[in-house]
């Protein structure tokens, strides 16, 4: 196993409905992942697609074998780069999934992750995933999770328990939402004692405005490389292994905690 893994985090604007445009946005990402020496290129929610529910049709959604991913595939094979990016993937006629789209460094396309915990009016259109996943690349375990999964201390949890070392959470945060979105995946980072690799849109996609903020947090919850809402930009670091297991033996809660806290007495005290 390696010990050690530079990942990127990388952000830009997309455009809804526009899957050409955005997939050649999301080759600019690759490139300036791999310029900074990065293997893994995390890029943010539904980032081929477009965060706007008015895209959002069985039409424009992909499929793995889709020829319009085509320049990403000869990206990530022609950089040695694992790319994982959100797009909203046709599972039937009629049904559609907000999903992660993982490009190997082959060029392969694959879809092994659907988003669990659906928002807003994301339950209108899409399906919701059924099962968490994990990605390997060179011997590093990587938990899969989108945006609103990351606000569950037991989605990042169960990525750990089944051995991720570190959590890729592409992800949307509209324009205001800065304050949660930076609490919520440094706490999972630190509730668990591994990475958490955040990639947040930014600009403005159709009506909606959005905060970028990607970033990669330690395992004790501090941010190694945090950018604001720049397109494109990345957030670049190392991961470490050693790292992890330090810190899971220092503070460990993931495996300290109980499967059941029990009944819960409640004492009413009179005056």
């Amino acid at each position: 196993m390696t010990g050690r893994l530079r990942v990127a985090a990388a952000q830009a604007s997309s455009v809804p409905g526009d899957v050409a445009a955005n997939v050649a946005t999301a080759v600019t990402l690759v490139a300036g992942a791999a310029e900074r020496g990065a293997r893994v290129a995390v890029l943010p929610e539904l980032f081929l697609t477009g965060y706007d529910e008015t895209a959002w049709t069985h039409e424009v959604s992909l499929a793995p074998d889709d020829e319009r991913l085509t320049p990403l595939s000869e990206a990530a094979r022609s950089t040695s780069t694992v790319v994982v990016v959100g797009a909203a993937v046709r599972r039937a006629l009629d049904e559609s999934t907000l999903s992660l789209l993982v490009v190997d460094d082959r060029g392969e396309v694959s879809a092994p992750y659907d988003k669990q915990h659906l928002c807003g009016p994301e339950r209108d259109f899409f399906t919701a995933g059924g099962h968490g996943a994990t990605i390997v690349v060179d011997g590093w375990d990587l938990g899969l999770g989108i945006c609103y999964d990351g606000c569950f201390p037991e989605h990042a949890l169960s990525a750990t328990a089944g051995g991720a070392s570190a959590y890729l959470v592409p992800a949307a945060y509209y324009t205001g939402g800065e304050h949660r979105r930076d609490v919520y995946y440094a706490a999972r980072a630190l509730d668990n004692g591994i990475y958490v690799v955040f990639a947040g849109l930014t600009g403005t996609c159709g009506a909606g405005s959005f905060c970028g903020g990607s970033a990669v947090y330690d395992p004790e919850g501090r941010p190694l490389d945090r950018v604001g809402d720049g397109s494109p930009d990345w957030a670049v670091a190392d991961l470490d292994l050693e790292v992890v297991a330090r810190t899971q033996r220092e503070h460990p809660m993931a495996s300290d905690r109980l499967d059941t806290l029990g009944t819960r007495n409640r004492v009413v005290l009179t005056p």
